[in-house]
This record gives C-alpha cells, sequence and structure tokens, in this order.
C-alpha cells in the first residue's frame, strides 16, 4: 500500500496495511524544544522526522490563500525585550524578542464596512494565476513524493480568518451588531478559496480540504451552535459540495480547545477529519470514537505526559494502540511538542509508536 493510500484510507476509516507513523503538527516540535533535543542528543544536525524515520505527511499546495498583495512587513518599534511589527495580513502583534511566549495582538485591519470593501477591492481579487504562481514547480517536486496532496492551511479558516481580521473581541460584537458584515467576509474568502481549490483541481489530483478554526478554549466554542450554523455552516456546505463534485475524500478542521460541540455539528456538514483533540481543554479522543465510529481522528496524545515521563507516558502509549485497534486513527501529540519534553522521553515514545504502527 502506498503512503498516500494508507493517510486517506486511515482517516477514511477503511482498512489499512498499517497506521501512518509521525504524520501531523502532533509531532513537529516548537524552536526551543528542537534546541534542546539537538544539545540533549548530541546531533547537531538533527531532522527529527528523518531521525526516526516518520512517513511523509501532506504536501500543501501553496497557493496565495489570504490578502494579495500581501501587506507589507514591518518593524514599528522595538526595544530590549519586544518587537511590534506588522505582518504580512495587516496585522500589527508585540512578540518577545526571543519568541517565547503567544504574540499579543494589537490592531487588526478591519474595523468596519470601509475598511472590508477596500481590502476587498485591492487585495481579495481572484488574481489566480498570481496566487497559483508557485504550484507548477510544486507539482513537479511533489510528483516523486508519495503522500496526499492539501489545499488549504493555517492560518485561513472560515471563523479563523474573520477573527484574524477584525480581533476576536470585535468579531464576538460583530456577529450581533454587523451580522452582514461578517456574513461578506466569510462569504468572500470562501469565493476565494473554492477558485484555488477549482483551478488547482484542474492541475492535479486533490486529497485533503484543511479548515483551520482554533475556535475553542476549555468552556469550549467561543460561539453558540446556532451561530456556528447560521454564519459558519453555508460556508462549509459549498466546500463540502466542492469536495463531492472533485472525488475528495478528507476534509479537515483543526481547532484547540473542548470541541465536542464543535465536531457534533461539522460532521453534519461534510467534515470528516479533525484534530489535535487538546487533553488539558478536556478531549477524550476514545469517547469521540465511541460517538462518531466514521470520524478521522488524529492526535489527542496529551503532550504533557511526554515530560512527565515513566506511567504518565505509557498511559498515552496504551490510549495510542486501543485507537489504532479501532481503526481511522493517526496518532500523535494534541499539539506541538513543548520544551519540558526531553530528548530521553521523546526518543522512547517514538520508538514505542513505531513499533505499535508497525512501521
Amino acid at each position: 500500500m502506498t503512503n498516500r493510500d494508507r493517510i486517506v484510507g486511515t482517516l477514511s476509516c477503511l482498512p489499512v496495511d498499517r497506521p501512518p507513523y509521525g504524520v501531523g503538527i502532533g509531532f513537529a516540535p516548537w524552536s526551543e524544544t528542537w534546541q534542546r533535543w539537538r544539545e540533549e542528543s548530541g546531533l547537531e544536525f538533527l531532522n527529527v522526522a528523518d531521525y526516526f524515520g516518520f512517513d511523509a505527511g501532506f504536501q500543501i499546495v501553496p497557493a496565495e490563500y489570504g490578502p494579495l498583495p500581501r501587506f507589507e512587513q514591518e518593524v514599528l518599534r522595538e526595544n530590549v525585550d519586544f518587537v511590534v511589527s506588522r505582518d504580512y495580513r495587516g496585522i500589527v502583534m508585540r512578540n518577545r524578542r526571543d519568541l517565547h511566549s503567544m504574540p499579543e495582538f494589537i490592531q487588526h485591519p478591519i474595523r468596519g464596512w470601509d475598511d472590508w470593501r477596500a481590502y476587498k477591492e485591492q487585495r481579495l481579487q481572484p488574481r489566480i494565476e498570481r496566487r497559483l504562481e508557485a504550484v507548477g514547480d510544486f507539482l513537479a517536486a511533489a510528483a516523486g513524493v508519495d503522500a496526499p496532496v492539501q489545499v488549504g492551511a493555517f492560518p485561513w479558516g472560515v471563523f479563523g480568518t474573520a477573527r484574524d481580521l477584525m480581533g476576536a473581541e470585535e468579531l464576538l460584537y460583530a456577529l450581533y451588531d454587523q451580522p452582514d458584515l461578517v456574513q461578506d467576509i466569510m462569504t468572500a474568502y470562501t469565493d476565494l478559496w473554492l477558485a484555488i481549490y477549482e483551478a488547482v483541481a484542474a492541475m492535479t489530483r486533490i486529497d485533503h480540504i484543511h479548515i483551520w478554526e482554533d475556535m475553542a478554549g476549555r468552556q469550549g466554542s467561543l460561539i453558540s451552535m446556532e451561530m456556528v450554523e447560521r454564519f459558519m455552516m453555508p460556508q462549509y456546505d459549498r466546500i463540502a459540495d466542492f469536495a463531492r463534485r472533485h472525488g475528495v475524500p478528507l476534509v479537515s478542521v483543526d481547532s484547540d480547545g473542548l470541541v465536542d460541540e464543535l465536531v457534533e455539528v461539522m460532521v453534519r456538514h461534510g467534515v470528516n477529519v479533525y484534530f489535535p483533540f487538546e487533553v488539558a481543554a478536556g478531549n477524550d479522543i476514545e469517547q469521540f470514537r465511541r460517538l462518531h465510529p466514521k470520524l478521522g481522528i488524529w492526535g489527542g496524545l496529551d503532550k504533557r505526559a511526554l515530560a512527565a515521563g515513566g506511567e504518565a507516558l505509557h498511559r498515552e502509549l496504551d490510549r495510542a494502540e486501543r485507537m489504532l485497534a479501532c481503526g481511522g486513527y493517526i496518532p500523535g501529540c494534541d499539539h506541538l511538542i513543548p520544551p519540558d519534553v526531553s530528548w530521553a522521553n521523546w526518543k522512547y515514545f517514538c520508538e514505542h509508536l513505531r513499533k505499535l504502527c508497525g512501521a
């Protein structure tokens, strides 16, 4: 069985020769983690994927899914500890110089209809040829890689992009105060993505459509399921229709936080893969498997257990073994690997997981 067929088959809950191994964000370290591992392993040129023989993951089509032209990236002010800058999406943020924390978002490009009309006119026109300029070289290189092809990527999603454009608090107010503006943002961006997907589908087979939302915390979704149905799901229905017409087998969503309600709604609108199932937020992948036997589940092993080691680490390996026995599961941690995980624990975890996967 090819690696591509193995990944697609697993997440489609079909029989496969063995589960994929080392695929996804649950095997990627923070930059600090990578530096720690390099020092503890003594491997100056450590490549984690090569060292452990991870299977090749999704090949992501490098289209311009956001503003084109991009906003000019510039440093606005700085001191010894912090840098305030504008990124290519137009978001002004404050970052620690050492990048050891999440950024603080200060200003977003859309404050109302006037900003949005100008943004849409200047930066959201299809311009498909320009948006796909890098795709030809990508397809030539990807032809030699046994891996499925993905469209859509971080940081683009129906809710996620609207939040990045407006800011979280501003978007939550706008759902009540300016619902037409929110709907127009979500519709216009989905129009753009579908136009990109159509162009890519004319060039190659698409295996996976990814939607990044990151729209939940420990308490659950940032918005009610009524709001999800009203504002987001019409766009999901359009994406699912594209997937059906073009034979795309996988439609996935990425959200941190407690996602039990979100999964219930989204699977009714064409989503058949979900990740990373953050354990600290209360997600239990075994419970999700019982409730959704045909959902492709990806991740969901507690990264904190890797730092603890010992019995805690083995509990997660046991959980992985039970999930693998059910099928439809790609094992991995519930997000990027933090720097409190030692090289010894990480190596132990990967070597045991490789045996479970038969890789």
